[in-house]
């Protein structure tokens, strides 16, 4: 009796995830093998020649369309066509270990190191999408093989295309989206963090320069106190990247709380009023209300020439609110008090929504238990509010920690510190735009981005699986 290919998967999925990898590895090999030993001449000629077995089965189209695939890869490979004569395919993988041995300019067919990282990150990724049809080829040649073996016709391309689109519908739609990702998000991150282990700088800019790798020197100068850019700013960057995070996040998330309390409150009329109100702070784009916030608190702002017309202060000694040598202080609490504004209307609608879906069951349970408005507001009220509303915290931390507007429409990372790009008022959002678009550092740049990576990560990962919202889903169901 001929072994059905499911028994060489692998069937614990609660095992640990370094022993389901290893067993999957394993049983990868263990079925590679017993489709060769036992499938048909066919398949196993599809081993060496994608699509023989779809032809040996009939299946034409099919086959064709697998024979294509194999041949695109192999002229790819072995001839390895020039894009902006750089090459791709073969050649492509040879200049991602060099980054290129001729250096000179445009003009006399010198290497392009930046091309070349780039098509050797490409061609590993069309490697790997091969290596997925390869494998499907071998797939779909044993399952014909099994289907004669049952007594049935082997399945056409017709039916593939009606199954895609009934029992397969979502291979169908993810497998788009899984490509796009791949090719827009995967490779382009990868293209990233290979970078930062380069030393591609404005020193080293292609086509007139070449740059090489340089291993993980780029990192160990966070750490070198070497005095240079990325190891004398990085740690008050971080931290100011840090206290800004929190303090956005949870006075804009306390505040949201507060407000949706008293609009929802039974005494106050005109509800609708005061919603469309603070909406209208959402509806604004966020960029004018930045600007014009910038130019009312500006030294010569209108804000500033009230405090003149009051007393408060002498005409020409405007307060910079938003930047200056003196007052790094001043132009951090602006930035979070101004973000406020913008943020208290999202964290006040979503808190009316939850506000009004709580249980009124849970109310009139705790009314019969003789419990107070002021015990229910804290027992159930703002349990059920963490509870639903603990993923938005989460992402709204990390996305505050890479936030970009605020900072860089209101200050741009101002008031400067001398000798160093990154001001006293910038993230590490705002300084790795400083680093790349304004200094063509691109590997420090590189670092700084994974850095920040790493962080958010981190910060994601653990808190959610500390929230409630993890540990007892089902609490309020």
């Amino acid at each position: 009796m001929q072994k059905k290919e499911e028994n060489y998967l692998p069937k614990n999925k609660f095992l640990p995830s370094s022993n389901r990898l290893a067993k999957g590895k394993k049983n990868w090999f263990v079925t590679f093998g017993h489709r060769f030993a036992d499938g048909s001449i066919g398949t196993k000629i599809s081993h060496f020649i994608m699509g023989f077995g779809n032809f040996y089965h009939k299946q034409i189209i099919k086959g064709l369309l697998y024979f294509i695939i194999e041949a695109g890869f192999a002229f790819l490979m072995i001839f390895s066509p020039k894009v902006n004569d750089t090459p791709i395919g073969a050649k492509a993988l040879v200049n991602l270990i060099t980054l290129g041995t001729n250096e000179g300019d445009i003009f006399t067919n010198a290497d392009n190191s930046m091309l070349m990282l780039l098509f050797g990150v490409i061609t590993w990724g069309i490697i790997f999408l091969f290596i997925f049809a390869y494998n499907s080829n071998l797939k779909s040649s044993y399952k014909s093989d099994l289907e004669v073996r049952k007594g049935k016709k082997p399945s056409s391309f017709k039916d593939d295309l009606k199954d895609l689109l009934d029992g397969r519908f979502h291979v169908a739609m993810l497998t788009p989206s899984i490509i796009g990702i791949i090719t827009f998000t995967v490779l382009p991150t990868i293209f990233m963090i290979l970078i930062a282990f380069t030393n591609y700088d404005s020193l080293h800019l292609p086509p007139n320069n070449l740059f090489d790798w340089v291993g993980l020197d780029n990192f160990i100068a966070i750490f070198s106190g070497s005095g240079n850019e990325i190891s004398a700013r990085f740690g008050s960057v971080l931290g100011w990247t840090i206290i800004w995070a929190f303090f956005a996040t949870f006075t804009c998330y306390i505040g949201g709380i507060l407000l949706a309390l008293v609009i929802n409150n039974k005494h106050i009329k005109a509800k609708k009023l005061w919603r469309t109100i603070f909406v209208l702070t959402i509806a604004l784009p966020q960029f004018i209300s930045l600007l014009a916030v910038r130019n009312i608190l500006s030294k010569e702002g209108p804000f500033n020439a009230l405090l003149v017309f009051l007393g408060i202060i002498e005409q020409g000694n405007g307060i910079q609110f938003l930047g200056s040598a003196d007052s790094i202080l001043t132009a951090k609490i602006m930035v979070i008090v101004i973000n406020m504004w913008i943020g208290i209307p999202y964290t006040m609608l979503m808190t009316s929504g939850i506000l009004m879906n709580v249980p009124a069951e849970l109310y009139e349970a705790a009314q019969i238990d003789g419990a107070t408005k002021r015990q229910a507001f804290y027992h159930i009220t703002v349990p059920y509010i963490l509870f639903v509303t603990s993923p938005y915290l989460i992402t709204s931390f990390v996305g505050n920690i890479t936030s970009f507007n605020i900072i860089y429409l209101l200050t741009g990372g101002s008031p400067a510190v001398p000798g160093y790009i990154a001001g006293g008022t910038d993230l590490l959002v705002t300084w790795l735009y400083k680093l790349t678009i304004d200094q063509s550092e691109y590997s420090t740049g590189a670092v700084v981005s994974i850095m920040t990576f790493i962080i958010t990560a981190t910060i994601t990962l653990i808190s959610y699986r500390r929230t409630k919202t993890y540990k007892e889903e089902d609490a309020f169901q």
